[in-house]
């Protein structure tokens, strides 16, 4: 199951009984990866999405992933730091940071309504370690007190380690901007802090190439995929998890098969597959599983619909951000 974003923790961003329900309903998924979580606070860029980083939201998501390894499942912590992607309206008014002072473009919706994006201060170079650090501890605290059965270091969609590793967005001089190899070292300074603290057979990571989500672009996506490939299998990665392709269908490349060719671990493939697509790549060795998104938003017994060829529940876009138990824990079984 792939990580779904759908902002039911509200503000004080702790999980509760709704996320409880939600989570163990899809129990079934082989392998559930959480919602992007905030590492720590004053990161928020959906307002409701839930953290990790106080005891409170850390037992919260103990009663869940004891829920979900009860009824048989495994499930991996999304760990992940919003960037230039947060906003001060979320945040008590605290500003936001990136590797560049540049702002996504157009509007994006806060409790104050429809408002521009912000635009980012650039890190220091200095600040950097400690933001790394803070990757660390909230992947030990998800395993060790939460716990997930690993971690799953958001790198995709436009967040801050993203932000890192496209040139669109980085713009740096220093040692983490200009080559490859400088805008891929945050990314590797925060698997090496991760793989110390909980071992790499419980990390995995996942990218986004082409996606232009949150003004994102990058000079050479089939370059940056190779880099970023080489990088998670330095460490020995569990997995890499690679979305295929763009939601807006600007930026174009094929670049699973350049993952599997970097990347000698288990390759998860993602964004819009078929079930009988997804089983023709598994079979012809291109990737070794598929991650399902809204399908399983809409379908919490989604495996066992594919093994019966069952007609599937439709995803109701108007109640995904909604807060509510509508349009997430209320999609139907299979009678």
């Amino acid at each position: 199951m792939a990580p779904l974003t759908r902002a039911r923790a509200g503000p004080t961003h702790v999980p509760n009984k709704l996320m409880e329900e939600y989570y163990t309903q899809r129990a079934s998924a082989g392998l559930i990866i959480t919602e992007c979580s905030m590492i720590t606070p004053d990161t928020s860029a959906f307002y409701g999405e839930p953290g990790l980083y106080t005891p409170e939201q850390l037992a919260a998501w103990k009663k869940i992933t004891d829920s979900v390894h009860g009824k048989g499942g495994k499930i991996f912590m999304q760990i992940w730091h919003a960037g230039r992607a947060a906003h001060p309206d979320h945040n008590n008014g605290a500003p936001t940071v990136a590797p560049s002072a540049l702002k996504i473009e157009g509007t994006v919706h806060t409790k104050n309504g429809k408002v521009e994006n912000a635009l980012p201060r650039e890190l220091d170079v200095s600040e950097i370690p400690k933001i790394v650090e803070i990757f660390a501890v909230a992947a030990k605290n998800a395993v060790t007190v939460a716990g997930f059965d690993g971690v799953e270091v958001h790198a995709a969609n436009g967040y801050l380690i993203d932000q890192f590793l496209r040139d669109g967005s980085n713009k740096r001089t220093d040692k983490y901007g200009g080559s490859l190899e400088n805008r891929s070292r945050f990314l590797d300074e925060v698997l090496t802090a991760v793989v110390a603290q909980i071992g790499a057979d419980k990390v995995g990571v996942r990218f986004s190439p082409l996606n232009s989500y949150n003004s994102m672009v990058d000079s050479n996506p089939v370059a940056l995929s190779e880099q970023v490939a080489k990088v998670a299998q330095k460490h020995n990665l569990a997995y890499v998890h690679v979305m295929r392709g763009d939601f807006f269908g600007v930026q174009k490349a094929d670049v699973v098969p350049i993952f599997r060719k970097n990347f000698k671990n288990i390759l998860i493939a993602n964004m819009g597959y078929t079930k009988d697509e997804a089983n023709e790549i598994i079979a012809a060795g291109q990737a070794d599983a598929v991650t399902f998104g809204n399908a399983f938003l809409a379908n919490p017994d989604l495996p066992t619909r594919f093994e019966k060829n069952a007609e599937l529940n439709k995803p109701d876009p108007a109640t995904y951000y909604s807060g509510e138990e509508k349009g997430y824990t209320d999609y139907p079984f299979l009678a």
